[in-house]
């Protein structure tokens, strides 16, 4: 995969979790999520972020826009399900005209060293 203007971006951590209001208003299920992301993430929150693939055949990601979070420690807010986890509510989440549309969520950095620091945290896959 390659997300266009970001040469640094990595997945979600598994034990990531997700807010999904109980009454939606929702042109995208994405907008009315908060993901709950654990506490070693604090520093990253701001580069968490959802990204949709280019229309075409090529494989390149465009990003979208900031996923909303909480960190496990703070208050959940009132009037969300969940939590829930993360994997695979993200499979097809919206259509357009007679087209499924997939988004992803990536941490997304625009310099190596927050890229290398944030992939320190994640766990090693066995």
């Amino acid at each position: 995969m390659i997300v266009q203007g970001y040469n640094f971006f990595c997945d979600m951590p598994d034990d990531t979790r997700y807010l999904r209001a109980a009454k939606p208003d929702e042109r995208f299920i994405e907008e009315n999520m908060i993901f709950i992301l654990p506490d070693r993430f604090r520093k990253f929150r701001k580069n968490l972020w959802h990204v949709r693939k280019n229309a075409g055949p090529t494989h390149i990601y465009m990003p979208l826009f900031r996923v909303q979070t909480v960190l496990a420690s703070e208050p959940l807010p009132q009037g969300y399900d969940g939590p829930l986890d993360v994997f695979p509510f993200y499979t097809h989440t919206a259509r357009r005209r007679s087209r499924s549309l997939d988004y992803y969520l990536l941490f997304l950095f625009k310099d190596k060293t927050s890229f290398v620091k944030c992939q320190q945290l994640l766990p090693v896959l066995v």
